[in-house]
């Protein structure tokens, strides 16, 4: 019976030779997270997504409107 080379017995039976991810920026991860773990608040029931979502706008309209006129008054 021929000997099984190490690196066959290592490879993923689903995975082809070739790389197809590319390494995820800082950004792309911790957005990932956040994502995951919303949805997760969501299906257990202790976080509405639609309400998370809706103040998360508001909140982001009013840190964006905040930084333009904290510029305009440095102006």
């Amino acid at each position: 019976m021929p000997e099984k080379d190490v690196a066959d017995s290592n490879k993923h039976p689903f995975r082809s030779e070739e790389n197809t991810s590319k390494e995820l920026t800082e950004l792309e991860e911790i957005s990932a997270r956040i994502n995951t773990l919303i949805d997760m608040l969501h299906e257990k029931g202790v976080l509405d997504k639609h309400i998370f979502e809706r103040t998360l706008a508001m909140r982001l309209h009013e840190i964006s409107k905040a930084t333009v006129f904290s510029e305009m008054s440095d102006q």
